[in-house]
């Protein structure tokens, strides 16, 4: 793990305190502007990896569309995942205490050396977030307290982060990330929707979603071939169902969702994780006072809940 820019303070107190923060207009080129973007990626020679799913955002309206979603303050602690350049990191260092963005691409650390050198309350980590210990980040770097994660996430790999997140219960306040307007729209949705599945439930169990802007390719370098998003993600303290075991819960949910077009007891008899009959399933539906002929997507996440403790192991 490589870091740099460690937290400082002038009573050693702790991150932020007595930082003195570049003004991003005055000694640091703001890169929310398209040009200096474009000046810092042809200095360092370096272009958008696909493989890493780089689309550098160069919009300043839209990055204060983000700071005013994520609700940061001066006593705040930010988890930034994938920085890319810095351009989001220097909107975040100049209101909060401390920022600590964790960016997989060691070609773009020199960027990063020169782009935030300014800004005392910043730690890059040289890491890939699935492989990092983000609790005992958090432990070491803040005591364990909640922080607040903000990022502008590669689409291919946008589920696996989130999720990373939320069902390891870490201590996150809330999460606000851009993400592909599809997948976006598939979190905030209700029953009933073509866009309804698992990753809407699935995400609705661990936090309240909710998009807070819509945002254009041409707001990205290079442009991405769809729409994006921004949504938060406000973490529960305990979630908003109670289910005696959640593995089960989340076996059905899957059961229900790969075939989605089938009934739910065709679905749920006919998944290779459960072992339940039709007549089992047709039985707990009817019991919930829902027709056997229900397919997944009509049913709620409080539904779901309920299913899973009439059939739960």
């Amino acid at each position: 793990m490589e870091g740099f820019f460690a937290e400082t303070g002038e009573n050693g107190t702790g991150p932020g305190r007595g930082r003195k923060t570049a003004e991003r207009k005055g000694h640091m080129a703001d890169l929310g502007i398209p040009q200096n973007t474009i000046a810092v990626l042809q200095k360092y020679g370096v272009r958008a990896q696909k493989k890493y799913g780089q689309n550098f955002l160069i919009d300043t309206h839209v990055l204060e569309r983000i700071m005013d979603a994520a609700q940061i303050a001066g006593e705040d602690f930010v988890l930034e995942i994938g920085p890319g350049i810095g351009t989001m990191t220097q909107y975040l260092a100049e209101r909060a205490g401390h920022v600590t963005a964790v960016e997989i691409d060691r070609t773009l650390i020199p960027i990063l050396r020169e782009t935030l050198g300014n800004y005392e309350n910043v730690e890059i980590i040289n890491e890939d977030i699935l492989k990092l210990d983000i609790r005992a980040l958090i432990r070491e770097k803040n005591g364990g307290r909640p922080v607040k994660v903000v990022a502008n996430l590669p689409y291919y790999i946008t589920t696996p982060i989130l999720m990373e997140l939320l069902e390891k219960r870490l201590p996150i306040a809330s999460i606000t990330v851009m993400v592909q307007k599809e997948v976006a729209e598939r979190m905030q949705t209700g029953p009933g929707s073509k866009e309804y599945g698992a990753l809407s439930l699935a995400v609705q169990y661990y936090a309240r979603p909710r998009i807070v802007a819509n945002v254009p390719p041409n707001c990205f370098l290079p442009r991405p071939a769809v729409g994006s998003a921004v949504i938060r993600l406000d973490c529960w303290e305990k979630p908003p169902v109670e289910v005696r075991d959640e593995s089960f819960l989340f076996a059905l949910i899957r059961g229900a969702f790969q075939q989605r077009r089938k009934t739910l007891p065709n679905a749920l008899a006919g998944s290779g994780e459960l072992e339940l009959s039709r007549e089992q399933v047709a039985a707990a539906l009817e019991d919930m006072g829902l027709d056997a002929a229900v397919r997944g997507e009509r049913l709620s996440l409080e539904q779901f809940a309920r299913l899973s403790n009439l059939l739960g192991r």
